[in-house]
C-alpha cells in the first residue's frame, strides 16, 4: 500500500511507500575516509592554507589567521560566486543573464578534526550557531543580496569534499525557487487564515504527536507529514520568528536541539550522511511588489535530509518523491533513542 500526502508549504505530493516500510537498519551508511589531520586547511596550525579568516571565536587576544580559536569563517577558496564581482544583469535574447555576484564563506566548527558537529557541546555549537547569526545580518546589510542560506553538507555523498565539519554560507542577489516556494505558500496561507502556518504546524504536530522527535522549552524537531526522504526532519522555534539571526535570546535552547537532533539521527543510522539547511527570510527592503506580512507569515527553520535515498527517474520528471519509511515509523524510532546534551 502507498499513500500520497500533499506538503501545505509547497502544494508538492509525495509518496509515502508503506508497503516498502523500510526500518533504520535497512539503510547501509557508505564508508567515508576522515582524512589526514597534517594536511587538512581546517585544523590547527595550518591557517596558512586557508583564505585570510573574515571573523572568528578565539580564546585569547590572539592574533587572526593563527591558531587558539574555537570557531574560524574564512572566504571560500572555490566560491561558487564572488563578492568581488560587479552586479549586473543583461538580457541575451529571450534570455536573463547576471554577473557571478555573491559571497561564499566556510564555518569551521572546531579545531578538531576529527568531531562532527553532533558531538560537540551544546556550548560549542552554541558558539557555532551564533558566529552565523552575525554572518547573515552581517551579509543583509548590503541590499545587493536577496539571499543568504546557512548549510551543512555532512560527508562526500551530500557533497563535502573534506570531512572536517564545516558549514558554509552563500549569499546570491536573487531569491532561491525554493524559498519562494516557502514564501508563496506562507503568504497565501496567511491571507486565508490570518495565521502562521509554521505555528500551525507546530500546534497540528504537538497535538498529534506521533512525529515529534524532540523538544524543550523553545525549540521543537520532528517528521514532516509530508516528508520528502526517510528520517528527514524539521527544526524550529515554538515561538514566531521570521530571522534566524533574530532567534538569539533562546540560541542554547537551539544548540541544545540541534545537539540532541543530530545525535538521534546518527544513532539511529549508524552515522549517515546528511544535508542540514536554514530557511530564514530573505533580504528586506523597499521594492515593488513586496508584502508587508513577511514578519506574521514567514517562520524561520531547519531542514535536516538524511542521504539514504536517491532520485530516479519517476522523481526528476513528476517532481514527486517517493519516500518508502512514513514519518511517524521513522519519529518513533528516533523519540526512542536517549540522548544527553
Amino acid at each position: 500500500m502507498a499513500e500520497l500526502r500533499k506538503d501545505p508549504i509547497t502544494g508538492r505530493w509525495v509518496i509515502i511507500s508503506t508497503s516498502r516500510g523500510k526500518r533504520p537498519t535497512d539503510f547501509v551508511p557508505e564508508t567515508r575516509d576522515v582524512g589526514d589531520p597534517a594536511n587538512c586547511p581546517f585544523c590547527y596550525g595550518n591557517e596558512n592554507k586557508t583564505p585570510p579568516e573574515i571573523v572568528a571565536l578565539r580564546k585569547d587576544q590572539s592574533a587572526p589567521n593563527s591558531p587558539n580559536w574555537k570557531v574560524r569563517v574564512i572566504p571560500n577558496k572555490y566560491p561558487a560566486l564572488g563578492i568581488d564581482e560587479p552586479l549586473a544583469k543583461k538580457g541575451v535574447g529571450m534570455y536573463d543573464m547576471m554577473t557571478g555576484f555573491g559571497a561564499h564563506e566556510v564555518v569551521i566548527e572546531t579545531p578538531d578534526h576529527y568531531r562532527p558537529i553532533h558531538e560537540l557541546s551544546s556550548g560549542e555549537i552554541k558558539d557555532v550557531l551564533t558566529l552565523c547569526q552575525n554572518r547573515v545580518e552581517d551579509l543583509h546589510r548590503d541590499i545587493r543580496f536577496r539571499y543568504v542560506l546557512v548549510f551543512k553538507n555532512e560527508g562526500p555523498q551530500a557533497g563535502a569534499t573534506l570531512s572536517h565539519s564545516h558549514s558554509q554560507i552563500i549569499a546570491t542577489p536573487v531569491t532561491p525557487i525554493r524559498v519562494k516556494e516557502e514564501l508563496a505558500g506562507t503568504e497565501n496561507y496567511f491571507r486565508a487564515k490570518e495565521r502562521c502556518l509554521f505555528c500551525d504546524m507546530i500546534n497540528q504536530e504537538k497535538d498529534a504527536g506521533t512525529r515529534i522527535v524532540y523538544e524543550n522549552d523553545h525549540y521543537i524537531s520532528f517528521c514532516p507529514f509530508a516528508s520528502r526522504f526517510p528520517f528527514e526532519m524539521i527544526l524550529l522555534p515554538k515561538y514566531h520568528q521570521m530571522d534566524f539571526y533574530g532567534s538569539r535570546s533562546h540560541v542554547e535552547d537551539m544548540a541544545k536541539a540541534l545537539k540532541i537532533t543530530l545525535s538521534k539521527l546518527s544513532i539511529a543510522l549508524n552515522k549517515p550522511q546528511y544535508n542540514y539547511l536554514i530557511h530564514t527570510a530573505p533580504n528586506r527592503f523597499s521594492r515593488r511588489g513586496y508584502w508587508h506580512t513577511i514578519a506574521e507569515d514567514f517562520h524561520w527553520h531547519f531542514e535536516i535530509m538524511p542521504r539514504l535515498t536517491k532520485a530516479a527517474g519517476f522523481e526528476w520528471g513528476t517532481g514527486f518523491y517517493i519516500n518508502p519509511t512514513p514519518p511517524e515509523d521513522a519519529a518513533k524510532y528516533l523519540r526512542e533513542i536517549s540522548v544527553t546534551d
